[in-house]
């Protein structure tokens, strides 16, 4: 899935090429998780917890599901909340422990629900131990700053690279 982003960035596949690979390798998990939990790999692979959605308001997922695969492929447990995800279930995630928060918008109005967040944990005490990642079409570095975040990717293959940088190599 690693290659795949970087063919996917390099114009050399296209998104239904990704969604494929993506549905392949779920598919392949689905039979491998159970295996890989029976045993130590699991545990030492995982470099940290990841709480993934699209923010309420928005069912735009594409992005989304593309950026948790490649964070498993990458050695993340990522939780994958969905689509229109209330608020309050990204802070719920990350005090049960995810010390990545991934917030997805596809559209204006809904991208500001990502400060929203971001001051609920602040409220909950909890924003210093949380990486907060955004993306989508309306989201840029300058919005990523303005609100606090930690993590801006353009593509899901930069959001994981930026990840994989702060959570360290297993």
């Amino acid at each position: 899935m690693s290659k795949v982003g970087v063919y996917f960035e390099r114009g050399k596949l296209f998104l239904p090429h990704v969604l494929s690979a993506a549905a392949g390798m779920n598919k392949t998990m689905e039979k491998l998780g159970p295996m890989m939990a029976a045993t130590d790999i699991d545990v030492n692979r995982v470099k940290a917890k990841v709480a993934m959605g699209t923010v309420e308001g928005d069912v735009h997922d594409i992005g989304k599901s593309i950026c948790s695969t490649m964070l498993q492929c990458a050695g993340f447990e990522v939780h994958d909340l969905g689509r229109d995800v209330p608020l309050d279930k990204f802070v719920a995630e990350c005090e049960n422990g995810c010390t990545f928060c991934g917030m997805s918008a596809l559209m204006t109005t809904t991208m500001v629900c990502m400060p929203v967040v971001i001051e609920k944990m602040k409220e909950k005490g909890i924003r210093d131990n949380v990486t907060i990642m955004v993306g989508g079409a309306p989201v840029t570095q300058a919005y990523c700053e303005k609100i606090g975040a930690d993590i801006y990717g353009e593509s899901a293959n930069e959001t994981t690279s930026k990840a994989k940088a702060i959570a360290g190599d297993v």
